[in-house]
């Protein structure tokens, strides 16, 4: 801490560069998802294709009508979904559209190679994360525990501006806390196990992997519901950052100092 000041140096070098790798390796990883899931736009609750289990598919009719039919339900999303931009200017029957995909034209095998190198850089960047964090002695500090979840609630009244004052707590607040222990030690690993269930070449040489997650459409459909899951970590993470001075918390995020609030300890 500085001498009459409440910083603290938080965040490590590697913990940050990872941080911000993490990031641009997540954007690529959902748009190159995209482009694959074009390929097969829809989601099977079973070991192999089966429309009569179909959760979700997106498609469109021969008039030109995008539509999306979720458990059994279909809705218009012409536009949105299924009858789209193609990517090159025109308009065709795609899931999702080429503003959102890479690469923006249809294009499977590009897609799995931007998605292969990113998920290893992913991979990379979350380990790189959980080493930096133990070495520092602040990994312990992110698992949840049973004494955080009273406080659950207060922490989430104070970024919703509904008490002056968070409730006391260490480096890592209880609501980051819950997050973390999550996003790090069950959504991520469920997503990068499926992703490697979905592979081929790994099914060839571990198929029991696939087989734990009921076969590769199965597989495919629990990787798409992480993914969902982990951009909803996002969004609530971008609004956390947002509503608890996000000056304080990117310059946190940039240079590795963190300006303490009045009910928070160093936790250093």
């Amino acid at each position: 801490m500085i001498q009459g000041d409440r910083r603290v140096y938080r965040y490590a070098v590697l913990t940050r560069l990872s941080h911000w790798v993490w990031v641009v390796a997540f954007g690529v990883l959902i748009s190159s998802g995209l482009q694959i899931f074009n390929a097969a736009p829809y989601l099977d609750a079973s070991d192999k294709s089966n429309p009569a289990r179909r959760v979700l598919s997106i498609g469109a009719t021969q008039a030109g009508t995008g539509t999306t039919t979720v458990f059994g339900h279909t809705f218009t999303t012409t536009g949105w979904l299924g009858y789209v931009d193609d990517g090159m200017g025109g308009k065709s029957a795609r899931a999702f559209p080429g503003w959102i995909t890479i690469p923006g034209p249809q294009d499977l095998a590009s897609g799995r190679r931007w998605h292969l190198f990113f998920a290893w850089a992913g991979i990379v960047c979350w380990c790189a994360w959980l080493i930096s964090a133990a070495i520092k002695g602040s990994l312990r500090e992110l698992v949840l525990r049973p004494s955080d979840i009273p406080k659950l609630w207060p922490m989430q009244a104070y970024y919703l501006k509904l008490r002056k004052e968070p409730p006391p707590h260490g480096t890592y607040n209880p609501l980051q806390k819950a997050a973390y222990t999550t996003i790090l030690f069950v959504l991520t690993p469920l997503v990068v196990l499926t992703g490697l269930a979905l592979s081929p070449g790994i099914d060839a040489i571990a198929n029991p992997l696939t087989i734990v997650f009921g076969g590769r459409q199965f597989a495919r459909l629990w990787h798409f519901a992480g993914m969902i899951l982990l951009i909803g970590f996002f969004v609530v993470h971008t609004f956390q950052v947002a509503t608890q001075g996000v000056v304080n918390q990117m310059r946190s995020m940039i240079t590795g100092w963190y300006a303490l609030s009045p009910g928070e300890e160093t936790g250093v």
